[in-house]
């Protein structure tokens, strides 16, 4: 009889710890949350960009991806840039100014100000704040004030810019959070 129970109590509790069907896992190698933003970064409306354009001081300097996903520039006007990552925005900007307006130009991009994140549920402080390079979400809990008494503080669901719907991840101090996230910290039950 106790080995029934026994068997029976390890499969739920097998069952209640497994994650979800299409959550991921902390740790997984096929996960993003474990790629930083620099190397996988697109572009998204309200990134600060500075842009060098050597030789040519008039055409450098800071510019903001607008609502519409553009950066709009002297001379060549609007350059689309959201979805794109800033060696594709450099190209995309020197074989522009290369069509009548610069011979052989030379572009250099970086991001200054990555657009904030926003976290909600179960915090202290909710809100938007500002992203930085390695943002992870235990980071972002502490921003946001810390946890309330009754969150979950095992897993955190994430919203990415242009996803239709919440996806579930394990907390843990290498869940990475990306520019333009929207978190949620859930209820616990008990």
């Amino acid at each position: 009889m106790k080995l029934v129970y026994m068997a029976v109590l390890l499969a739920f509790v097998a069952a209640c710890s497994s994650a979800p069907v299409g959550s991921v896992v902390a740790g997984d190698s096929a996960s993003a949350l474990a790629e930083r933003p620099s190397e996988i970064y697109r572009l998204g409306t309200g990134d600060q960009i500075r842009l060098i354009v050597f030789g040519e001081d008039q055409l450098s300097g800071e510019f903001v991806v607008d609502g519409s996903g553009a950066v709009s520039l002297p001379l060549i006007g609007e350059v689309e840039a959201a979805g794109r990552t800033v060696r594709e925005l450099q190209r995309s900007i020197e074989g522009r100014l290369s069509e009548g307006y610069l011979v052989e130009p030379r572009v250099s991009a970086e991001v200054v100000n990555y657009r904030p994140f926003f976290i909600m549920g179960e915090v202290n402080e909710p809100g938007t704040y500002p992203y930085s390079d390695g943002l992870t979400v235990v980071n972002a809990v502490a921003t946001a004030g810390g946890f309330t008494y009754r969150a979950d503080e095992r897993r955190v669901y994430i919203r990415r810019p242009g996803a239709a719907g919440w996806q579930e991840y394990r907390l843990t101090s290498e869940t990475n959070v990306q520019p333009g996230d929207t978190l949620r910290i859930g209820e616990r039950f008990f």
